[in-house]
């Protein structure tokens, strides 16, 4: 439970400017820590940062614990020595600076990283050797994947020779000898992102902000996660899924969502004691201060799609581990901090299941104005054990999303929040709904920097169920300015939600305004003798 009023920011990673083509662990990111402190913000909410694969989509990695090399900023690799400033400027990375051209990143990143490797000697690093030992359980599989991928042209594991396919004793043997020098790249990379990684997070722990990371319930097929371990997914004895996951048919979408994840074998994961969950839990608390679970009703039921179905209509819902999973990842973490991605189709096992958790759930503007109904996302049905969003990653942007409604509905709007909203500027509508969704019970309010940045679907970083155009927006290097970080401290300052740093600075500067008025009074106390004592 996250008991305090605080506010925060929704950003992706990939979002934020940088001269080499995509969003990543450099100086642009400390400097987002500064604005979001200056800010009086608490948190910074970011997208998973696994290594993405086609689709580009940060959920579906090639693993659930590995990080995205294009997160490794290549200045801080020029300041090591470890690449030019020459080679870097010199690698295509597209020429659109609010776009990532995931394409031109795959082709010039990986270029510079191996260079970057060839240089490093990092096989003579102390530092590396004690990485690799605290990261064996899960790099030497992950390691070993991505260098057989390269041999096998980047095609999925189904599509290996079948002695690899099936991790023969034998044949794991060659490929270790044979990809060794890839294998120690695909290692460096790791070392180098966690590197960076826990550097970031220090920093920005120690400026106040909290990192809200996101977990995805499932993993992809083409995945490490998969090819070393199947017994713990729905898989044939030619290791195929026999079901895949998605969301049934509703009103957004009459095919439904066909993820096409691999589903748990829950069986097999009750008998270990889920002991899987609890290293994946534990290992990602050492990346996140907070951890939201993407798709939490899957716990309780999961939808169950026949493999090889081209929609999802085919399926139904099986049940999953329920609250026994928490209880047992709470064994070993006892004061995890978990935010419950509960949105969607709601069961009263499901709100069962959020309740006994005693894991704040989310609510979404965006969700709340049914003119036929009332709706859970309405701020009056909120508890205070909840996180409020003006919109997800998901979701339109504000802008976007009040072009998209009725009349009726921005009625309903309007009358809800007092406002003349059918009459406002689109910058004037996006801060009454900010301001909705500050001054509510909710504990945690976390805005999309769209929404405070006021800018259209230009700027969605995601529509559910399409390809080629998602995950790519970037931040204009010039969007964070004085102005609004002084709009966004006094919303939180008014909703009672500035964080505890922003407190401390206010505290300390009434302290040393204070002090100051005090010597100078004294200073003049002082003056004022001096020249009576002159006059006598």
């Amino acid at each position: 439970m996250i008991k305090k009023r605080a506010g925060g920011v929704l950003l992706s990673i990939t979002s934020l400017p940088s001269p080499y083509g995509i969003g990543c662990l450099s100086k642009e990111a400390y400097e987002f820590v500064d604005y979001l402190a200056e800010a009086g913000q608490s948190y910074w909410q970011i997208l998973p940062v696994g290594p993405t694969s086609y689709g580009d989509s940060p959920y579906a990695p090639f693993s659930t614990f590995a990080g995205n090399p294009y997160f490794i900023d290549l200045e801080t690799l020029i300041e090591e020595g470890l690449l030019t400033k020459e080679e870097c400027d010199a690698a295509d990375f597209g020429s659109n600076p609010k776009e990532v051209d995931y394409g031109k990143i795959y082709n010039s990143r990986y270029v510079l990283l191996q260079k970057a490797y060839d240089r490093s000697q990092v096989e003579e690093n102390p530092k590396f050797h004690a990485f690799l030992r605290e990261n064996e359980w899960w790099l030497e599989d992950y390691a070993l994947f991505m260098s057989i991928k390269k041999i096998f042209s980047d095609g999925s594991w189904m599509t290996w020779a079948e002695d690899i396919r099936q991790r023969w004793d034998y044949s794991m043997d060659y490929y270790r000898q044979t990809c060794r020098d890839q294998i120690m790249f695909q290692k460096f990379m790791q070392f180098k992102f966690r590197e960076q990684w826990d550097k970031l997070k220090k920093y920005a722990n120690g400026k106040g902000i909290k990192i809200i990371g996101d977990l995805p319930i499932y993993v992809a097929y083409d995945s490490a996660d998969c090819w070393s371990h199947p017994e713990l997914f729905q898989l044939d004895d030619s290791k195929k899924p026999y079901a895949v996951a998605g969301c049934p048919p509703d009103a957004f979408s009459e095919e439904g969502q066909l993820w096409g994840n691999p589903l748990y074998r829950w069986d097999y994961h009750r008998g270990t004691g889920f002991e899987w969950w609890k290293k994946r839990f534990e290992y990602t608390f050492t990346l996140y201060d907070v951890v939201r679970i993407d798709h939490f009703r899957g716990f309780d039921e999961y939808f169950s799609i026949p493999a090889g179905d081209k929609n999802a209509r085919g399926g139904h819902w099986e049940k999953g581990p329920g609250i026994d999973l928490f209880h047992a990842v709470k064994t070993v973490r006892p004061d995890v901090e978990i935010i419950a991605e509960d949105l969607g189709f709601m069961t009263d096992s499901v709100r069962k299941m959020v309740a006994e958790s005693g894991f704040p759930n989310m609510k979404v503007l965006e969700f709340a104005w049914d003119v036929n109904d009332e709706t859970d996302h309405m701020p009056h049905r909120y508890e205070p054990n909840c996180v409020v969003y003006t919109g997800t990653h998901d979701n339109s942007t504000l802008v976007s999303w009040y072009q998209s409604i009725s009349k009726d509905e921005l009625k309903l709007i309007a009358r809800y929040t007092n406002s003349p909203v059918e009459e406002q500027t689109p910058e004037e509508k996006n801060w009454t709904m900010i301001r909705l969704a500050m001054y509510s019970v909710a504990n945690t309010c976390i805005i999309p920097m769209q929404d405070y940045l006021i800018l259209d679907d230009t700027a969605r970083m995601n529509e559910p169920s399409t390809l080629g155009k998602n995950w790519k927006w970037r931040m204009d290097a010039d969007a964070l300015t004085k102005k609004l970080s002084e709009r966004m401290y006094s919303m939180l300052e008014e909703s009672y939600r500035l964080s505890d740093n922003a407190k401390r600075e206010r505290w300390e500067k009434k302290v040393a305004a204070e002090k100051a008025a005090e010597a100078a009074a004294a200073k003049k106390a002082t003056a004022e003798k001096v020249a009576e004592a002159k006059a006598d």
